[in-house]
This record gives C-alpha cells, structure tokens and sequence, in this order.
C-alpha cells in the first residue's frame, strides 16, 4: 500500500461512505475510515471488496458525532478529512434536535479537530436540500451553488433543517477560525445507484418498501437524482484539486418523481408489477395521510415543487460526467435484487 498519509472518511458505514473509501482505494490511497462501533468494520470491508478493491489498506477508528472522544486520533497526520457523518431518517423525529444537533456539533467536532491537528482541507458531505429551500425566490428560478436554504422556513423537516445549519456552521467556521482547513462542500441531490448490503441507505430503503406493496400509490413529487458512484468521485476530487478550495458542488442529472422510481423498478423486476405503486395520490391526500404517517411529512416540502438546478461547475471544476437519472435508478434496482433484498 502506499506510504502518503491516509484520507480520513467519516460515517463509514454510511453507503455514500463506502463508496468514497472504495473510489480512494481505487486510486491509490490508504484511508482511516471512523465508526461508532468497532464491529461494523467487517461490513465496510466487505462493501469495500465487493466494489472491486483491496480493503487491506483501509484501518478504523472508534468516534461518535455526540462526543468529543477520538476525534484527534481519528485526524491526526491526515492532510484531508472527508466529513460524511450525519444523519438521515426514514420518519422524522419528534424532537428537530435529535438530527440537527449530531450533524451540526458533528461537524464542527471534526473541523475543530482537524484544524488542531493541521489538516489541510476538509471536504463537507452536505446536501442539495441545503440549496434548495430559499425564501422569496421567483418562479423559475434555476439553483446553483450560490443558493442556501432559509432554514427559518416552518415548513421544512428537521433533516432539511440539520443539513443546512451543519453546513452553514462549517463555513463560518472556515471563515472565523485561525489556522482552519480548507473547505469543499458536495450537495447530492437525491443519491441512487449500487447498494452494497443490507445496510440501506433511506433512499434505497424505498424500494422496498415499494416491493412490500406498502405504497399502492405515492404522493406526485419529482426530486433530482444522482448515482452514488457519482458522489463518490465528486468527494475524491474536491479533496485534491486545488482550485475546490472554498467551493460547494451541486451534484445531480436529471429528475425524476416517485412514481417514476417504481415504474423503473417494475421495468427492472416485472415480478414485482402488482406492488409497485399504481397512480399518484392527489396533494391534499398527501397532507392528510402526513398527519398520520410520519414517513408522509419527509416529503411535505416536496409537494409542487419543481426544482431546475445547474451543474456546469461540478462538470467543469471537477471533471466529471455524470450517469443519467435513469441509470442511476437502474443500477439501485438491480443491486437490490442481486442482495435478495427485493
């Protein structure tokens, strides 16, 4: 394995995670991969080889978003940090905080950390929805880079909410604090593309809640997509390229609705045509079943959006060509039913 120092990815668990360990691997570089607990390490190795690398060079370390304990180990000799941690229920939670406090404190645990110990550039794993969600804009308006959420909006989940505040803390950090790292932001859009195990991501927990027949008919939403293989590139590139210093990325081709989503799926998998979903449901059947249905109130903020977005500074800046929202949620399909998991 190579001797340069390693990257640190955080939340290795998580499946974008596992996707920018085995996309470093690829290229070379060894990684400190952090986990809440050490016994999930055999599962991102197992992600990691089923990606086609050599897990050999990947070694873990103990740390929670919540504590401040391992954090310094976890960075220490690194020049870059990439920050994936945080996260992302299928139900919102009752209490806003039990989302929006780990990914803010987690965020600004490791940008405190990595500043102590002299790293040089930290790369943010944030989300399109820190983009999407302004106030006052006009119709039409194209998103980009320049947008932030107004995350004072009532409307809004307490996922979109943590997003956004974790990411406005990271740039104030940046901004305020001597000798802090350098900071790339990624923004995915609604992230599709291979699963590596039975430990789901939200987005591919659909599915199968889609192959149980749980969702006869689904609320009439359309979201940008983008291949987690995408993501992952997008990350490792930030982390190197001089000129991703103090920039974000909204990373994302094409749109597609929930309905769509299941139309693919039965495309894919005709054996599971009588449980996807049939028709769209009507809005204010939407708001309805959200009072009842936790899982409902996620996409509230969705209902009669229509969200055109550019991508031309993550195409130029990171040299990337990106995989089409349809093969993107091929390639979600089949890598669940190749699991047996739908």
């Amino acid at each position: 394995m190579p001797s340069n120092p390693p990257v640190v990815v955080t939340g290795a668990t998580g499946l974008i995670a596992k996707h920018i360990i085995g996309e470093l691997v690829r290229r070379g570089h060894s990684v400190r991969a952090t986990l809440r607990r050490m016994n999930k390490a055999e599962d991102v190795r197992r992600a990691v080889t089923r990606l086609g690398c050599d897990p050999a060079g990947v070694t873990f370390v103990v740390a929670d978003l919540l504590a401040d304990a391992g954090w310094d180990d976890a960075v220490a000799g690194s020049a870059v940090v990439v920050h994936t941690a945080s996260p992302f229920p299928i139900q919102q939670p009752t209490d806003p905080d039990d989302v929006i406090r780990p990914a803010r404190d987690g965020t600004l645990r490791v940008l405190k950390a990595a500043a102590r110990a002299g790293v040089k550039r930290v790369v943010l794993t944030s989300s399109s929805v820190a983009i999407f969600y302004g106030s006052g804009l006009p119709a039409g308006h194209i998103y980009s880079e320049s947008d932030f959420t107004d995350e004072t909006r009532a409307d809004l989940t307490p996922y979109i909410k943590s997003k956004t505040i974790a990411e406005k803390a990271a740039w104030q950090f940046v901004k305020s604090t001597p000798g802090a790292p350098e900071l790339a932001v990624i923004n995915p859009c609604f992230v599709q593309g291979p699963a590596l195990d039975a430990d789901l991501s939200t987005s591919h927990e659909l599915y199968r809640l889609m192959a149980r027949g749980v969702y006869p008919a689904v609320p009439r939403i359309r979201f940008p997509v983008v291949d987690v293989r995408d993501v992952a590139a997008a990350h490792v590139e930030a982390a190197f390229r001089p000129e991703a210093a103090g920039q974000r990325y909204l990373i994302g081709e094409g749109q597609l609705g929930l309905y769509d989503l299941g139309r693919v799926m039965v495309r894919e998998l005709p054996d599971l045509k009588s449980k996807a979903p049939k028709f769209q449901l009507p809005d204010i059947a939407v708001r309805a079943l959200a009072l009842v249905d936790k899982r409902m109130r996620t996409i509230l903020p969705e209902l009669g959006e229509m969200k055109d977005y550019a991508n031309a500074r993550a195409k130029a800046e990171l040299g990337l060509t990106l995989r089409s929202a349809d093969e993107a949620v091929t390639a979600a399909v089949r890598s669940l039913r190749d699991l047996r998991l739908i």
